[in-house]
């Protein structure tokens, strides 16, 4: 076990503006995903409640939903998680939750659409903000809709 000697105690590092270390983190992903078949499904009110799905559930789990745009063939997500996520989670939970209300929002879709199948296809895109600034990230989300 590592253990760190600090010269003052934990509430003195509080009071002078610190935090503890493990407290804070800037781990933001860059999530895209599409439904099944490439369907251009994203329009209108699913679009409008896949954005207010999408919202819920990273308040019910703690994630910062940055910025999102939905496309009529995938959707982009810019999210910031705790350390003790792992990406493959944060997807996870985002295409179970959000297939399970569209379709049952949407009741006719399965049956029209994906014959019974999954909302969402096997796949994703996950990447850090590392390399490319959480600002470019943002930019091109937002402008997704003007290209």
């Amino acid at each position: 076990m590592l253990a760190i000697k600090l010269d003052k105690n934990a509430n003195d590092l509080l009071e002078e503006g610190m935090e503890y270390i493990l407290d804070k983190y800037n781990i933001n992903y860059h999530i895209v995903f599409c439904p099944k078949y490439r369907h251009h499904i994203f329009k209108d009110k699913l679009e409008s409640e896949l954005l207010s799905c999408f919202k819920e559930i990273c308040s019910k789990y703690g994630y910062e939903l940055i910025e999102q745009e939905i496309m009529p063939d995938h959707a982009h997500l810019f999210i910031s998680a705790p350390p003790t996520v792992a990406p493959v989670d944060i997807v996870r939970k985002l295409k179970n939750i959000s297939a399970n209300y569209i379709f049952k929002t949407f009741p006719n879709l399965k049956k029209t659409k994906f014959l019974g199948s999954g909302l969402w296809s096997r796949g994703y895109y996950v990447g850090t903000a590392g390399s490319v600034s959480s600002e470019t990230i943002q930019k091109y989300i937002q402008k997704q809709k003007n290209i």
